[in-house]
């Protein structure tokens, strides 16, 4: 019986986990403006905002860049990292911020357009 209630848990435990798969991904663009219309930044850690979207490309958080002019790529990522991102979209990327990104195991994707354009490329990326 025991064995039986083990399989099950492990069953339920696999299920859920695989139903929330494709919910986890969270987009983070280094943006010059606040809407999904403005421009990506073209430094990673030192754009004015960071746009957050979804796995379906909606946007859910737009925040000020509490780290804007200060550099600290490191600190940067860890922000980023808490805010339970997995992608990060800017024009360039600092060694500092890729290394911390690295660690966190958060993706770096260079693009030039507006944030929109971007986040639609992400998620084209993900299909193929």
């Amino acid at each position: 019986m025991k064995e039986k209630v083990s399989i099950l848990l492990l069953i339920l435990l696999l299920v859920s986990g695989l139903g929330f798969a494709g919910q986890r991904e969270k987009i983070a663009v280094a943006a010059n403006d606040k809407t999904p219309a403005g421009l990506v930044s073209s430094q990673a850690g030192r754009g004015p905002f960071f746009l957050f979207f979804d796995s379906q490309g909606k946007l859910v958080e737009t925040l000020d860049n509490p780290f804007k002019g200060k550099g600290g790529g490191a600190v940067v990522a860890d922000f980023l990292a808490g805010k339970g991102v997995t992608v990060v979209v800017a024009e360039e990327f600092g060694i500092k911020i890729v290394e911390g990104m690295k660690s966190k195991r958060i993706r770096a994707i260079t693009f030039k357009g507006s944030a929109a354009e971007a986040v639609k490329k992400v998620l084209q990326s993900n299909l193929n």
